[in-house]
């Protein structure tokens, strides 16, 4: 019998988004493709139903509020090319998809700039209930200008900004949700008529640079009270921002070199605050075409890539990187540029070289980003996958990938069909699923926060015990 420790388990995420194509700019036009199907919830029930039979963490769903209007001056090319545009709400969703699933989780996106974190908190705490426990949310500071414009303001705050008003933005859902409601309040006793013990709830008197919130969250709390945090930046001041808030970070990385750096900092950051540096987990965009055989994988990567849009990816692009790429020559280089969107997106493309050493050009990273958005491709038989993944865990020391799609369901049911049972053939997947709440799948301590978070400072416990 092997001594041998066992082999570390690779987490998946589907990468979705309540919209057409989202990654894969064109592929909506590939016969197999249902994403124009997003308006219909048998779509996302099927979906999550073929993600849980595959024992993925969660579907992570993406937003953004506001149209890709950087790539030449007007939302025009985006409307045309059906490039996140347009787009509805993820919340509403989650419960369909909770109601034919067990297992899988759901990490959600909202932004912190447009949105009172009052009432949202209430609508957290709510698909919690709902979902037993089942939530994650994906903090955004927003990235798009004419999300900003629409809102009433005339641009973006400046990207470190964005990240100052978010951290209290935290604080105050970190005080609604662990510090108001205590959790024993609710005593539902028929024989009194007491529902809720007053003396255990309280208000939680924040005030600060940007918000103001004097009284008592109305929700009870649910099996998580905060859930999941989720991240998605890799800039200085976003690491900065995981390293107290995050349990789980989005990263896109094009090479393993550049992955493993970003995971180190991130890890040291989190270890930087008192956390465990495996405190969180961090998953990398990824997309998998995968067949039977290697040569029924490059042939269907050879067919999606007749479907893509180079315009469509050059508005994605444009909105990432802060930069209108319509003004550029297809064989231009970015070269150095300032930017208020993604810089971390802006720091990936700007160190990639082709073979002979040149950066890349605008028509490099237009066909990179064509399918499956700032992540790598991986396409071969489910084996060959399957052994590149296990590489990128053990070079990289990532714990999983959020995969983007070619086309879907297909890209997830091809995953399903013939990478994760060569993946579990080698121990490097899991059989099934923990037990309990999302948190508790993805770290197995628990449904609550833990005390080395910076929420758990806020929790009804530690604020009484500090007075």
């Amino acid at each position: 019998m092997s001594n041998s420790p066992a082999r570390r388990h690779i987490r998946f995420n589907a990468f979705d988004m309540n919209c057409v194509g989202h990654q894969s700019p064109g592929l909506w036009r590939h016969p197999q493709d249902r994403s124009a199907d997003y308006t219909d919830l048998h779509y996302w029930a099927d979906l999550a139903q073929t993600l849980e039979r595959g024992l993925f963490d969660g579907i992570f769903i993406a937003d953004v509020l506001g149209s890709y209007d950087v790539y030449g001056g007007s939302a025009a090319a985006a409307l045309r090319q059906g490039t996140q545009t347009p787009v509805n709400d993820p919340f509403l969703l989650v419960s369909a998809m909770a109601l034919v699933t067990e297992n899988l989780g759901f990490g959600v996106t909202a932004g912190t700039a447009y949105e009172h974190p009052y009432p949202f908190a209430r609508r957290l705490a709510t698909l919690d209930h709902l979902t037993r426990g089942r939530v994650g949310w994906n903090v955004v500071t927003g990235y798009l200008p004419s999300a900003a414009r629409n809102m009433g303001n005339d641009d973006l705050l400046e990207h470190d900004e964005r990240y100052d008003h978010a951290d209290e933005y935290l604080e105050v859902v970190y005080k609604l949700l662990e510090g108001s409601w205590e959790d024993d309040a609710v005593v539902r006793d028929a024989a009194t008529g007491v529902f809720t013990n007053p003396e255990k709830v309280h208000p939680i008197n924040h005030e600060g640079r940007y918000f103001k919130v004097p009284g008592i969250a109305i929700t009870e709390p649910s099996p998580q009270r905060t859930p999941v945090i989720y991240q998605a930046g890799a800039s200085m001041r976003g690491i900065a921002f995981a390293a107290g808030n995050a349990e789980a970070v989005f990263v896109g990385a094009p090479t393993k070199e550049i992955l493993k750096s970003t995971v180190a900092r991130i890890r040291d950051a989190v270890q930087a605050t008192g956390r465990d540096r495996h405190d969180v987990r961090i998953y990398t965009m990824l997309t998998i075409i995968t067949d039977a055989t290697s040569e029924l994988a490059a042939a269907k990567h050879e067919e999606y890539q007749s479907y893509a849009s180079e315009e469509g990816a050059l508005v994605l692009l444009s909105g990432w990187l802060g930069i209108d790429l319509s003004a550029y020559g297809l064989d231009d280089e970015i070269g150095d540029v300032e930017s208020n969107a993604i810089k971390s997106a802006v720091e990936s493309f700007s160190k990639l070289r082709s073979d002979d050493g040149t950066p890349w050009t605008v028509r490099d990273i237009a066909a990179w980003a064509g399918i499956g958005g700032m992540g790598p491709r991986v396409v071969g038989s489910g084996a060959e996958v399957a052994r590149e993944l296990i590489a990128w865990v053990d070079e990289t020391d990532v714990d999983g990938f959020n995969l983007a799609y070619a086309v879907t369901p297909g890209s997830f049911e091809d995953v399903v069909e013939f990478v994760i049972p060569e993946l579990q053939a080698c121990g490097a997947y899991p059989t099934e699923y923990a037990p309990g709440t999302l948190r508790n799948k993805l770290f197995g301590r628990g449904d609550k926060l833990p005390e080395t978070h910076r929420g758990a400072a806020f929790t009804t416990r530690n604020r009484l015990a500090s007075r």
